[in-house]
């Protein structure tokens, strides 16, 4: 089989990653949850890993790190754990995981608005800014949840556009899940308050591991709650972070594979940069000169590829790459109903290249396309 899923889980791990992920496996001791030396052992590595991210992403602090078991999990806690009482500005490119949430959040008073996308395809500078005026005599706070790259189109959203736009008091909140790993990400030069993380997509981590990375202006609660291992006497949630965010005990398995993802890209990201966008600019070339097939994406670092064929549904397309030329992608909607509804679409074939793919998958991507397109014309 051709792997070509990686924006829906990354297929290819690095050896470092796999070693790490196994010897956690077989540590049986509790992070922070006893005192005794293998217990306190795994903590430290936990913590190693917090500094970690948060050098990478050129975060605020270590302690506003908080690990969750994937993106949608940090996008619910900033959303619905930090966001009561805001007025909240989004786009049309956003995942479910954050439409869902922001739904939620309406149905309990909140003000959400939407802004459209440009002739470009991605989220419209000028129509946030006109969102912005539109909003600026209520009394309460506001806060932009915005994607840094569409799952959909692999389009990469100017986010340091974006805050310039915004006032200073606005909060920014960005779903890194298909950006993070795939293009460098500096909280602090864009503004982000708060940044969620996918481990197991172009951080190169295993499944189960996510991170919400936020900012001192950004005082996220708890929607979960339960033991941590500190102020045990009290029924209440810890009032410091990360415990206030962290109740349970942490995918320890899964944090140190994230810990080795990000070890593995700060020396090999600029390659998989360059690797992922020849192999999406390649692909996209050859697909454009197809008959029947529309293309929806570009070359671009985060490896995605969309198109639809004439004459035939994404999922069946999907489903004969799969079970004629044994080629892995998907159809359909891609959990991003608004985005598809802006690009006139009701769904769209998505390949999703990895740097650890060859140039062979994408000819072999394009050949089986070419023979599905003749036969549907």
């Amino acid at each position: 089989m051709i792997y070509l899923d990686n924006a829906a889980t990354g297929g290819f791990k690095p050896e470092s990653v796999l070693i790490a992920a196994g010897a956690a496996l077989g540590t049986a001791a509790n992070p922070g949850r006893s005192g005794h030396k293998l217990s306190l052992a795994c903590l430290e590595r936990v913590y190693d890993c917090r500094k970690l991210l948060c050098g990478f992403f050129n975060g605020y602090s270590y302690e506003r790190v908080i690990f969750t078991k994937n993106c949608t999990e940090a996008l619910n806690i900033a959303i619905l754990g930090g966001l009561k009482g805001f007025d909240v500005l989004s786009t049309a490119a956003e995942h479910n995981s954050v439409l869902r949430p922001l739904k939620e959040l309406a149905r309990r008073g909140a003000r959400v608005e939407f802004v459209g996308l440009d002739k470009t395809g991605h989220p419209d500078i000028d129509g946030i800014a006109a969102a912005v005026k539109r909003m600026k005599n209520s009394r309460a706070r506001k806060a932009a949840v915005i994607t840094l790259a569409s799952n959909v189109t692999g389009k990469v959203t100017d986010i340091e556009r974006v805050r310039q736009v915004l006032p200073p008091d606005w909060l920014l909140i960005c779903d890194g899940a298909q950006a993070c790993g795939h293009v460098p990400t500096d909280m602090k030069k864009c503004g982000i308050d708060a940044l969620a993380v996918a481990g197991h997509k172009g951080m190169l981590a295993i499944q189960g591991s996510g991170a919400l990375v936020f900012s001192e202006r950004f005082e996220p609660g708890p929607i979960m709650f339960g033991g941590t291992g500190s102020e045990s006497l009290s029924t209440d949630m810890p009032s410091f972070y990360p415990d206030r965010l962290e109740s349970g005990t942490v995918n320890y398995p899964a944090i140190i594979s994230l810990a080795e993802g990000v070890l593995y890209l700060e020396e090999h990201m600029r390659e998989h940069m360059k690797k992922v966008l020849e192999l999406t600019q390649k692909t996209c070339l050859s697909l454009a000169d197809i008959p029947g097939v529309t293309l929806f994406s570009e070359g671009n670092f985060c490896g995605i590829v969309s198109f639809a064929l004439k004459n035939m549904q994404s999922e069946e397309a999907a489903f004969a790459l799969s079970e004629k030329f044994g080629i892995c992608v998907r159809g359909g909607l891609h959990c991003a109903p608004y985005m598809h509804r802006a690009l006139d679409s009701d769904g769209l074939v998505r390949a999703s290249f990895s740097a650890f793919n060859g140039y062979s998958h994408a000819d072999a991507l394009s050949e089986a396309v070419s023979r599905l397109a003749k036969e549907k014309l």
